[in-house]
C-alpha cells in the first residue's frame, strides 16, 4: 500500500485524528504553570478551525496545489501573537494534519512533513515578534515567509516534474509558491495594517491570554513617540 492509500482510508484517517488529539492534549499541558489550561485549548481549537474553514473561502487556485484563501494563514499567527510560538506550531500542526485528513496528496514522508504539519506549523515562528510594537504584522509575515521555505522545499525536490519548458525545479518552485503565498500575505496585510483591526487583536490578546502578561505587552506595544524618539 502506498502513502497516498494509507492516508486516504479510514485507517490512516484515524491515525492523523489520533496525533491531532494528542496535539491538543499537549496545548492543554504545555503552558509555563504546567497545569491543565482547557480555556486555552479551546481558544486555540478554534483558531483551528477557523483557519480551515477560512481556507476554504478560495480567491483563488493553483493548477498544480495550493490557492489564495481568505485570510486563512492569520488564525494560526494569530495564535503565536496570543500564547506563543509551541502552541501556535502545535496548532498549526493541527491545522495540516486536518488538511492530510480531508485532501491528503502523499509521494514520499518527508513530502508529507513538508506539505502539511510542517508548513502550516512554520506559520506559528511569527510569534517571536508578538512582544514587539507591530507584532502581529511582522510576525505574519515572517511565519508566511516560514511555510514559503516549506513549501518551497518540496516543490523543488518533488515536484520539479511539473515545471514548465523553460524553468528548472528550484526555479519553478521559487515563483510558484511565492504567487499564491506572496497574494494572500499582501492581502492579509493591508487588513492587518488598518487602525481598527491593530487596536482588536490587540484587545482579543489581552482577554485571550494571561491578562496582566498581555496588559504589560500591550502598553510596550503602544509605545509613545516622545519614547521611541529618545
Amino acid at each position: 500500500m502506498s502513502l497516498q492509500d494509507f492516508f486516504s482510508s479510514t485507517a490512516g484517517q484515524i491515525c492523523s485524528v489520533a496525533v491531532i488529539v494528542i496535539l491538543f492534549g499537549l496545548i492543554m499541558w504545555s503552558g509555563q504553570k504546567k497545569k491543565m489550561e482547557p480555556r486555552v485549548m479551546a481558544i486555540c481549537a478554534l483558531l483551528v478551525a477557523l483557519s480551515v474553514i477560512l481556507s476554504q473561502i478560495t480567491v483563488f487556485r493553483m493548477p498544480q496545489g495550493g490557492a489564495i484563501t481568505f485570510l486563512g494563514m492569520l488564525p494560526v499567527v494569530l495564535c503565536a501573537y496570543f500564547y506563543g510560538v509551541r502552541r501556535a506550531l502545535m496548532a498549526g500542526m493541527c491545522v495540516g494534519l486536518v488538511y492530510l485528513v480531508f485532501n491528503p496528496y502523499v509521494i514520499h514522508p518527508v513530502q508529507l512533513l513538508l506539505d502539511y504539519p510542517l508548513a502550516f506549523g512554520a506559520l506559528a515562528v511569527g510569534g517571536i515578534f508578538a512582544g514587539r510594537k507591530r507584532g502581529l504584522a511582522f510576525g505574519y509575515v515572517f511565519g508566511v515567509f516560514c511555510r514559503y521555505i516549506c513549501n518551497f522545499l518540496s516543490g523543488a525536490i518533488f515536484f520539479g516534474a511539473y515545471a514548465p519548458e523553460g524553468f528548472n525545479a528550484v526555479a519553478w518552485s521559487l515563483w510558484y509558491n511565492a504567487t499564491y503565498l506572496g497574494v494572500e500575505m499582501i492581502f492579509t496585510l493591508i487588513i492587518l495594517c488598518l487602525p481598527p483591526v491593530r487596536r482588536l487583536f490587540k484587545h482579543l490578546k489581552y482577554l485571550a491570554g494571561d491578562q496582566s502578561i498581555a496588559a504589560q505587552r500591550a502598553e510596550t506595544e503602544e509605545e509613545s513617540p516622545q519614547t521611541s524618539g529618545n
